[in-house]
């Protein structure tokens, strides 16, 4: 494990750093209560943890046997050879523990060319065929659309399951799981039989008559027609069984799941306390009495696998991984050894958050992580990963360190913990080389020293905004996503007009003083405008400066194409309507867009610049720092 000087070797930080480098010590009652929670790391983890390693690397053992993934047995002298394979094997000291060897390339999967792409938030994006929320047919046009117009990549938010139960979670960033993606994402009048039950698709398409996403609505519409189909030809679909069958007992804890929080609701912590154990009799029990529910709940990720693959054909889409999960999920309740409990992550407190932050996921503990072989994160990557050609990791900080945050206290109660960092990266890496996936690093906020040189070693692009970078765009690392902004943060033409800064004051996020520093800031980004220009103006020219970046992806949000003035979400706030904001623009008409065409030719003809040949794109170490979030 990674430990700085004042690291305890519980991984506890005793001080952090703010933004402006000051240094901070921890309360002794915060570091007493994590090591509690975190509990005593056993002191032979070091003999029994996994090995991960990279070919040519000793192993610092004198002899051992190897069992690889296809079954054959290597035996191996103090190193790996050059030529050893790649992947997840078993090695066998004699006298000594059967120990988990991954053996990673080092450095992630990267395109060979430049390329640009746009940033979708799939469930605003809707179209004349949508029920209420964007879905995967959605998200075939986009990417038909982007591809049109030559486009590289779609980038979308996660994708995740939230629970099945009538009150949907609306924040993409709060799953119940990260292995599984969330059924309101299906076209119903496409998965597999529909065509042989009456859907009333009218009722499901008049949903997108309101102003705002109306997740629980769409979900009780499509969950009731999704079930019908279901019911009248699930088990006619030969496919359905044996898919069902490779994916294995994660899928199985996943509709179990699913199937008991319909029948006691979303949390597990309130359920029936001998139904609290995935591997209990009584689980057991409930499965064989409700059977066709959870194979309704496993049909249901079979059809998103079918669409996704439809979706996403023949074009890179980067799929967001979320920093955690909920408390009460799918996943912490199948990994409930390994998570904390009685702590969430989350941020402390910085300049443009007096108070810090607290983001509601449990945290995995990092020596029980270990121990669990590192598999909760394996399943993690690889699911977000599949099918789709890309990753971009939340706060990727997160692999080298997190701010706990003790239940019950304020965010600025909290303290960083360690986590194995070397270890996760080469994870990272050697799912991203199986998958030929790109892999970025969102690295925005207080990023310590050696981070992102550490994502450069590896692989990890960087990820650079406008709205956060002093240096020109021409300034910016190759090794990067290069945007303007993100779901958190204004929009061009919220910023320019005033009314991103007239919502902050709204909802309370700030005083005015502090909104428009804030506001004066963010335009000094954007020179060159004569104070009255129009919006649709400042977005062309954030384009454009966007454009001068030598940056391997260049990424643009729909939002900001067609001068959208709210953005996704306003962090800190409970009344707004966040995540449920339709793009005013409909799927079909995206293309006909003037200005949506404009941004499109603007960083196609940036991506085609000829890159200086003297610098390497791909190894060049990202430089600078981020604001603070």
């Amino acid at each position: 494990m990674t430990r700085t000087p004042d690291t305890d070797r519980w991984g506890i930080d005793a001080t952090w750093l703010d933004a402006l480098d000051e240094e901070h010590e921890v309360a002794e009652a915060t570091i007493e209560r994590l090591r509690e929670v975190i509990g005593e790391p056993p002191e032979d983890l070091d003999h029994r943890a996994p090995v991960v390693a990279r070919p040519g690397d000793a192993l610092e053992v004198d002899e051992a046997e190897v069992t690889l993934e296809d079954g054959s047995t290597r035996h191996v002298d103090g190193e790996l050879p050059e030529d050893f394979p790649l992947g997840y094997h078993w090695l066998q000291v004699p006298g000594g523990p059967r120990r988990r060897l991954v053996v990673s390339p080092g450095r992630c999967w990267l395109p060979e060319d430049r390329a640009w792409g746009w940033a979708v938030q799939l469930y605003a994006t809707r179209s004349r065929g949508s029920w209420g929320v964007g879905d995967l047919a959605d998200l075939r046009a986009v990417r038909e659309m982007a591809a049109d117009q030559g486009a590289g990549f779609v980038l979308v938010n996660p994708l995740h399951a939230v629970a099945p139960t009538p009150e949907q979670e609306a924040s993409p960033y709060l799953p119940a799981t990260r292995r599984f993606r969330n059924p309101l994402y299906l076209r119903v009048e496409e998965v597999p039989g529909a065509d042989r039950v009456e859907v009333d698709g009218d009722a499901g398409r008049a949903l997108s008559d309101g102003e705002l996403i109306d997740r629980d609505a769409v979900w009780a519409r499509k969950r009731e027609a999704l079930r019908r189909v279901f019911d009248a030809t699930g088990r006619d679909e030969p496919a359905f069984p044996e898919w069902w069958w490779f994916q294995g007992q994660k899928l199985q804890d996943w509709a179990t799941w699913c199937a008991l929080a319909d029948v006691h609701g979303p949390d597990w912590h309130a359920w029936p306390e001998e139904l609290r154990d995935p591997r209990s009799e009584a689980v057991g029990a409930f499965v064989a009495e409700h059977e066709r529910d959870v194979a309704f709940h496993a049909w249901l990720q079979w059809c998103l696998s079918r669409q996704l693959e439809r979706a996403t054909e023949g074009m890179t889409v980067i799929q967001d991984l979320p920093i955690g999960v909920a408390g009460g999920g799918a996943d912490a309740w199948t990994w409930q050894d390994v998570l904390a409990q009685g702590v969430s992550v989350g941020a402390p407190p910085d300049a443009f958050n007096s108070q810090g932050q607290d983001w509601g996921s449990p945290p995995l503990v990092p020596w029980r992580l270990r121990a669990a072989d590192y598999e909760p994160f394996v399943e993690s990557i690889r699911a977000t990963m599949a099918g789709a050609g890309g990753l971009r990791i939340d706060h990727v900080m997160g692999l080298f360190r997190l701010w706990w945050v003790p239940s019950g206290g304020s965010a600025a109660d909290g303290a960083y913990v360690r986590y194995p960092a070397e270890d996760l990266l080469d994870i990272v890496a050697l799912e991203s080389h199986r998958a030929q996936a790109v892999v970025v690093g969102e690295d925005l906020g207080t990023v310590e020293d050696g981070v992102r040189e550490a994502l450069a070693e590896h692989g990890v692009l960087s990820y650079r905004l406008l709205w956060f970078e002093d240096d020109d765009p021409t300034e910016w690392p190759d090794a990067a996503m290069a945007a303007i902004t993100t779901h958190d943060l204004p929009t061009v033409a919220g910023l320019w007009s005033g009314a991103d800064v007239e919502e902050q004051r709204r909802y309370g996020t700030g005083t005015d003083e502090e909104l428009e520093r804030g506001r004066r800031s963010l335009l000094e980004r954007l020179p060159g405008l004569r104070r009255n220009a129009k919006p649709e103006t400042a977005v062309r020219r954030a384009h454009e400066l966007l454009a001068r970046a030598p940056s391997l992806l260049l990424s643009a949000t729909l939002d900001d194409a067609v001068a959208e003035r709210r953005r996704p979400n306003v962090p800190g706030t409970t009344e707004r309507p966040n995540w449920s904001l339709p793009l005013p623009v409909l799927v079909e008409d995206l293309a006909g867009h003037p200005l949506l065409a404009e941004v499109a030719r603007t960083l196609g003809e940036g991506v085609t610049r000829t890159s200086d040949p003297e610098e390497d794109a791909l190894g060049e170490q990202p430089g600078g720092e981020a604001r603070s979030e």
